[in-house]
C-alpha cells in the first residue's frame, strides 16, 4: 500500500537551527571519505587534489583569529609566508569529475563546526535569516564549504563574496567548487579567473585545485526518459513504491505552490518523501519560476528521490532561451539530475527474475 501525500499542500517552518542542520552532506555523500574517491590514472590532477585536500582538511582543526585580516591589515609578507596553509581553497573543473565527492570528503575529515551546502543554499540562508544573522551563525564554524559557486548572477555573486569576506575574517576556512558547461569543455574551460575576479581581495588567498577528467555522468544533455501515460502512473506508483510515502500533484499547481514557499524550506518539505510522481508536466517559461524548480531539483536530487513524470519530457522542462541564457549553468544541471532521478525510477521498475 502506497501512502500518498502532496507537497502542494506543504509549508513547513523552520527554525533557525533547523536550518543550519541542513548544511551537511547529502545523502548521496553522506559516506564517502577520500579513501572512497577512486582517482584516474589518467588524470594525475585527482589524485593531486586528494593530497592537498587532505592536507587542507588537517589545517582546519586549529581556527586562528583574524582570518584575512592577518594577510591585508599590515601582516609582514615574511609572516604570512610563514603562515604557509592556504586560507581558502577552490576546485575547478567541468561536470561529474568528483568536486562534490572530494568537498564531502573534506567535510568528513575536518573537526569541530562545520557546514556544507550550495551555493543558492546560502544564498538562501541570508534570504531566511538576513546578512548579519548568517554572517553570526557560521562566524562560529571552523570550516564553511560551497558547492557549484555560480557567477552567473552578479547580485548573488556579491552577496556571496561579501559573506566570505567576513567569514574569513572570522578565521573561518573555506572551500569551494564550481562548473563549466559540458560544451565549453577544453580551451578556456575552466572558471577560476572569473572567480579569483569576482572574489577580489579573497582571491590572493585561495588554492586553486584544477581538476581534469571526462564527465563520468553525461556529454551535453542526457536524454530522459519517456514520460508515461496520466493513465498509466497511479499503476506504477502503486507498483514500483509499495509501501512507501509518495507525493503526487499536479505539476502546475507544485509550480505555483512553490512560489509560496521561501526555497531554504524546500529540503523540509521534502522530508519524509520516498518518491514523487508529477502529472501534465509542462515546459515553465518564466525565469523567476523556473530558477525556484531548479533550487526544488536539486533538493530532490539530495535526497535521492526517484520520479515518475507524465506530460512533457524532462529536457523540455525549460525553454531554449533559458538554456542558452545567463542562467544556462543552472538549468543543465536540473535537467541532469532530475533525469537521473526519473532513470532511476525506471530502473526500479524493471521486473526482477523469479526463482
Amino acid at each position: 500500500m502506497v501512502h500518498v501525500e502532496q507537497l502542494s499542500t506543504r509549508r513547513p517552518a523552520v527554525s533557525v537551527e533547523e536550518l543550519l542542520k541542513g548544511f551537511v552532506p547529502s545523502p548521496r555523500f553522506g559516506e564517502v571519505s577520500f579513501a572512497t574517491y577512486r582517482p584516474d590514472p589518467a588524470q594525475p590532477s585527482q589524485a593531486q587534489a586528494v593530497t592537498m585536500l587532505a592536507e587542507f582538511g588537517s589545517a582546519t582543526a586549529a581556527k586562528p583569529g583574524g582570518g584575512f585580516r592577518k594577510f591585508f591589515g599590515g601582516k609582514s609578507k615574511a609572516a604570512a609566508k610563514g603562515a604557509g596553509k592556504p586560507a581558502g581553497i577552490y576546485l575547478d573543473g567541468g561536470f561529474g569529475v568528483g568536486k562534490t565527492h572530494l568537498l564531502s570528503s573534506l567535510w568528513h575529515q575536518a573537526e569541530g563546526p562545520k557546514a556544507i551546502g550550495t551555493f543558492v543554499e546560502y544564498t538562501n540562508l541570508v534570504g531566511a535569516l538576513s546578512f548579519r544573522k548568517t554572517v553570526e551563525a557560521l562566524s562560529t564554524y571552523k570550516l564553511v564549504c560551497i558547492d557549484e559557486f555560480e557567477l552567473d548572477d552578479p547580485g548573488d555573486t556579491v552577496l556571496m563574496s561579501r559573506l566570505m569576506r567576513e567569514l574569513a575574517d572570522a578565521g573561518v576556512k573555506l572551500a569551494a567548487t564550481s562548473n563549466t558547461l559540458p560544451g565549453a569543455l577544453g580551451d578556456g574551460r575552466f572558471a577560476a579567473v572569473d572567480f579569483q575576479r569576482e572574489i577580489q581581495v579573497l582571491a590572493d588567498q585561495f588554492e586553486i585545485l584544477h581538476i581534469d577528467g571526462e564527465d563520468f555522468r553525461h556529454r551535453g544533455l542526457p536524454t530522459p526518459p519517456e514520460p508515461l501515460l496520466n493513465s498509466d502512473l497511479d499503476a506504477r506508483m502503486r507498483r514500483d513504491f509499495d509501501g512507501k510515502t509518495v507525493a503526487v500533484d499536479d505539476f502546475a499547481t507544485l509550480v505555483d505552490h512553490l512560489a509560496g514557499v521561501h526555497p531554504s524550506r524546500y529540503r523540509q518539505m521534502l522530508e519524509g518523501i520516498d518518491a514523487v510522481v508529477w502529472r501534465n508536466v509542462h515546459t515553465i517559461t518564466e525565469q523567476s519560476v523556473a530558477l525556484r524548480f531548479v533550487v526544488l531539483a536539486d533538493r530532490l536530487y539530495d535526497k535521492d528521490v526517484p520520479i515518475l513524470a507524465s506530460g512533457a519530457p524532462l529536457d523540455q522542462l525549460f525553454t531554449p532561451e533559458m538554456m542558452t541564457g545567463g542562467y544556462q549553468k543552472k538549468y543543465f544541471r536540473a535537467v541532469s539530475r532530475l533525469t537521473a532521478l526519473a532513470r532511476e525510477a525506471q530502473e526500479a521498475s524493471v521486473p526482477q527474475p523469479v526463482g
